[in-house]
């Protein structure tokens, strides 16, 4: 008998490898501050992404936003009050917001490069700024925090 968890898995295992190489859309000192939570169903409320926190508390506009993979730049502009930034990696797309978009669309970005700067504004972060990271294989919203290699890990002295 097929079930559908099944059937998604047998989906899920057919969808192409995530774009490589990967990295992470700011620079470090960022942490994670909301999470990726897809709705049940996908006209319900969820959060297709993920937000990340840049530099000190309070966020940090004007910092770099980077290009999370290689690929395509397929929109770069306003959407309502924010700037977004969509990249096509092949069968995947992410997302930036909100971003004062340094490229265009047609562009060609290798991982890592800046396509642009975090804008102050509305965000879910708010009052603070934060990067809204998404990413997406064909309709479905997938974790974007899949995507990089783990941040390196580094060892401080317990002491002075």
């Amino acid at each position: 008998m097929i079930t559908p968890s099944a059937v998604l898995v047998a989906v899920l295992s057919a969808a192409p490898p995530l774009p490589s190489p990967a990295g992470w859309p700011l620079e470090p000192p960022f942490s994670v501050v909301r999470g990726f939570d897809p709705p049940a169903r996908d006209w319900l409320a969820g959060h297709r992404g993920v937000d990340l926190l840049a530099g000190a508390p309070g966020g940090a506009p004007g910092g770099a936003v980077l290009a999370g993979a290689e690929g395509i730049v397929t929109f770069a502009g306003p959407v309502f009050t924010r700037g977004v930034v969509t990249i096509s990696h092949g069968a995947y797309r992410t997302t930036y917001e909100p971003v004062l978009p340094l490229v265009r669309p047609g562009a060609r970005v290798v991982a890592g490069q800046r396509i642009g700067t975090l804008a102050a504004g509305p965000s879910h972060c708010a009052p603070a700024t934060c990067l809204h990271w998404g990413l997406r294989h064909g309709a479905a919203y997938l974790d974007p925090l899949g995507l990089p290699a783990p941040p390196p890990i580094i060892l401080l002295p317990l002491g002075p």
